[in-house]
This record gives C-alpha cells, sequence and structure tokens, in this order.
C-alpha cells in the first residue's frame, strides 16, 4: 500500500511540473503513448509469427554457424546467429521494417520520428527509403560520423541535437507531437520486440534440440522477442540474458519488480547502455527468463578478439557479450548442451576496433608490459633486446627514463611493451630477465 501511495504522489508531482513547465512557457515533453510505464503492453507470439512472414523479403535470413573452437572451448556445441549480416549491420532491422510496415497510408505520409546513436537510426533510415516512408532520426552529438553520414545517404532526415540519447529521445519526441507523427522507440515499442522475436523463430527453425539462447540485453527488447517466441514454442529452452557489468538495468529491473533507472558507465557495449529498460520489454521478458548475468570489459574485449581469430567476424561489444559470457565461464550449466548465442551487429568504429584487441591482447597475456633497470652504458640496451629475442617474445615499443633514477648515473629505466604467446611464455621471459637483471618489474591486467 505504501508503494501505491508513493507512486501515486509521484503521478501527481509529475503532472504539477507540466504544468509548471506549460506555465513558464516552457515546451511540454510528450510521453510516448506507445511504451507507458502504467499501463505496458505484453507480446503475443502471434505478432511474433506475423511478422517473420511478413518481413521475410526484407531481411536476410541469417546462417546459424557451428563454431568448432567455442564448442571446444565450453565442452559443448556452440552455434553463432550471425545478425551482423544484415544489411546495415545489425538486427535492428527486423523491427524497423515491421514497425514501419504496420502504419497507415496516413501514417506513412506524415513519415516517423526516432531518436538513436546508431544502429536504430540506420535500420529505419534503411527501409524507410526502400518503402518509400520519410524517417527523421535524431542523433545525439556523441554519434559516430559514420553512422549520421550514413543515414544521410539514405535520405533519412537527420537532426544531430542534444547531449546524450535522452536529450536527443526528448527533442524526437516533441517533434513527432507537433507533427503528429508516430515515434518509434528502437528497444520498446511492442513492433520492435515482435520483428526481433523472429530471431528466435529462426533459430528454432535452422537447429534442432537446442537447449538454450544467449542474448545480449540493453533495453530489453531482444530479450523478450527472443524469449516469447523460444517459450511459447519450447518452454525447456533456456533462455539468458547477458548485460555488461557497466550497466545492468534489467538485472536491477529484476530485482525491484519494476522499471528501474541504473546508473551506467562508459562501456564497450555502448549499445546496452540503456538506464531504464523498456517498460513493455519487461513486461513480456520478466516472466520468460531463465538467468541474466552480467560480464565485464575484458572479457568483453577479449571476446571481441576470439570472435575475429577464431571467426573471422568483426562485432561491436554489445554482440560480443554473448561470447563474452561463455569465455568468462559465467554459464557453466550449459557444459554438453547445444547453444546458440546471438551476433546482434558489427557496426563498431575502427579505432575502438584496435583498442578492443589491444586490451583482448593484453587479458589474453600476448601483449604485455614491463620495466627493468639495466646498464646506460655501450651495449646495455642491445643486451636487453637479445634476452628478449631469445625468448621468442617481441618488442613493440621500448621507453628509455634517465632523470627520474634513484640509482647510480651509469643506469637506465626501460619501459618495454611486448607481444608474446601466453601466460606460460611470459613465465620464461620474466625469468630470463631477472636471472641478468636485479629490479624487474611487470604489469599485468589481473
Amino acid at each position: 500500500m505504501r508503494f501505491v501511495s508513493a507512486f501515486h504522489r509521484f503521478n501527481q508531482l509529475k503532472h504539477t511540473v507540466r504544468r509548471l513547465s506549460t506555465d513558464c512557457g516552457n515546451p511540454i515533453v510528450p510521453d510516448d503513448p506507445f511504451c507507458d510505464p502504467n499501463n505496458p503492453k505484453k507480446l503475443q507470439f502471434a505478432t511474433i509469427s506475423s511478422a517473420l512472414y511478413t518481413i521475410k523479403d526484407g531481411i536476410q535470413r541469417t546462417e546459424l554457424r557451428r563454431s568448432l573452437k567455442l564448442s571446444q572451448y565450453t565442452e559443448s556445441t556452440v552455434f553463432l546467429k550471425m545478425e551482423l549480416n544484415q544489411a546495415t549491420g545489425s538486427f535492428k532491422e527486423r523491427g524497423a521494417r515491421w514497425a514501419l510496415l504496420r502504419l497507415t497510408d496516413e501514417q506513412r505520409a506524415q513519415g516517423v520520428w526516432a531518436a538513436s546513436a546508431g544502429n536504430h537510426a540506420l535500420a529505419l533510415s534503411y527501409h524507410g527509403k526502400r518503402l518509400g516512408i520519410p524517417v527523421n532520426v535524431v542523433m545525439p552529438r556523441h554519434a559516430p560520423l559514420m553512422k549520421i553520414d550514413y543515414c544521410t545517404k539514405l535520405k533519412a532526415n537527420v537532426i544531430v541535437k542534444g547531449k546524450d540519447l535522452t536529450a536527443a529521445k526528448t527533442f524526437a519526441l516533441q517533434k513527432a507531437h507537433e507533427a503528429g507523427a508516430p515515434y518509434i522507440n528502437g528497444y520498446d515499442h511492442v513492433d520492435i520486440l515482435a520483428g526481433a522475436g523472429t530471431i528466435g523463430l529462426e533459430i528454432l527453425d535452422q537447429v534442432k534440440d537446442l537447449d538454450a539462447i544467449i542474448v545480449p540485453v540493453g533495453g530489453g527488447g531482444l530479450l523478450a522477442g527472443v524469449a516469447c517466441a523460444v517459450k511459447t514454442l519450447y518452454p525447456n529452452v533456456l533462455v539468458i540474458g547477458v548485460e555488461s557489468e557497466a550497466c545492468p538495468g534489467f538485472s536491477a529491473s529484476l530485482a525491484a519488480g519494476r522499471p528501474t533507472l541504473t546508473p551506467s558507465e562508459p562501456s564497450l557495449a555502448d549499445g546496452l547502455a540503456v538506464p531504464v529498460v523498456g517498460v513493455n520489454a519487461f513486461e513480456t521478458a520478466k516472466d520468460y527468463v531463465d538467468k541474466v548475468v552480467t560480464v565485464d570489459e575484458q572479457h568483453i574485449a577479449l571476446a571481441i578478439l576470439r570472435l575475429a581469430e577464431w571467426e573471422k567476424v568483426v562485432v561491436e561489444g554489445a554482440a560480443a557479450t554473448t561470447v563474452a559470457a561463455i569465455l568468462a565461464n559465467k554459464l557453466p550449466e550449459l557444459k554438453d548442451k547445444r547453444v546458440a548465442a546471438i551476433l546482434t551487429g558489427g557496426n563498431i568504429d575502427s579505432t575502438v576496433l584496435g583498442r578492443c584487441i589491444d586490451r583482448g591482447l593484453v587479458f589474453d597475456h600476448r601483449l604485455i608490459r614491463f620495466k627493468v633497470i639495466v646498464s646506460d652504458r655501450p651495449g646495455g640496451i642491445s643486451e636487453l633486446s637479445q634476452i628478449i629475442a631469445t625468448t621468442g617474445a617481441s618488442v613493440k615499443d621500448m621507453f628509455m627514463e634517465r632523470a627520474w633514477l634513484r640509482q647510480d648515473a651509469f643506469s637506465v629505466s626501460v619501459k618495454v611493451v611486448a607481444e608474446t604467446r601466453n601466460r606460460e611464455h611470459v613465465k620464461e621471459l620474466e625469468e630470463a630477465l631477472r636471472k641478468r637483471y636485479e629490479d624487474v618489474a611487470f604489469t599485468f591486467s589481473d
């Protein structure tokens, strides 16, 4: 009763703030009529089935690939659902196309509004152009320039505004309200959920006797759609969500029993950094999902590296979380099981990809850093280089520092970044260095 009373007081306060905003001449930010916290909509299986039949001519039926190396690593059978092979590089196309196809003729003429920093904007722009529907996307200032440019080339009306996605969404909702046009939430509109759910139906059709599906979780739309599809047909198949530790919004919401504001931190899985999960998504997924785990930044980076090396595919951080959960041994119950992991997208910035690979190499003990004090007389650095080379390691960078040493004036501190094969190789190098030098210090990620 106290919760209900508090909830009513909150609503009264909200309406008071909105009235004061009007009195002061400030524009009212309209609510999203399709995502009402007071009246959440639960996705129905029939809608997913209709979506699959309707959108099949406009999207890719993506490959479900068996991963030999991940299967060997986990002692199970791991399949990868390659949603990064969609035309715009992510699964978002499914929901975008279904939502656009559901518009009335009048709504099609008006066009649609959305706020997105990337994949949802790309998907709407691409399918809006193919279907002849005007698309207006508001992208925050931090959105990648490449994605802004691509949306523009797809003839979308792109507005770059707002310091973050929340500000961009506020502006987009206001413009949609003024124009009387639909606003399409990228992770909580029920049509978006239904489109995402078609991935679950495809997976069930592509592999028999499946035991579990692993799904990345941000706003919860993909989890809701896949869980509804899979659990309706095969209740015994496990549906497992994976979040970034930097923004565990769905876990917090499950614990609270309702969508809960969750502070987020910068993450390689930036596509999952949603502070409040969708109300429709939560209403749909909460009774279907079997387990939700979180993964740290190191394992996300390692997953990106492993997928590049083992599968020859490039994924974005959000997509890598499913494999990160496997590599981090967060799912021991899947041993000897048949498991599908969804790779949701591959739209990663080239500079970020380089950083991810480097961090993955560090975590994997294949890129190391150490400091050693050596003689500053002729031949001192040469001797150090020879010791490193003898062990089979390769110097990537070397920096020498003389002014801040407490040792004698004929010594130099050498900081080295080197490539190694694995942890055992690092130990071999460290032993060789300690046999020759007294002052050796290695820096490890763990």
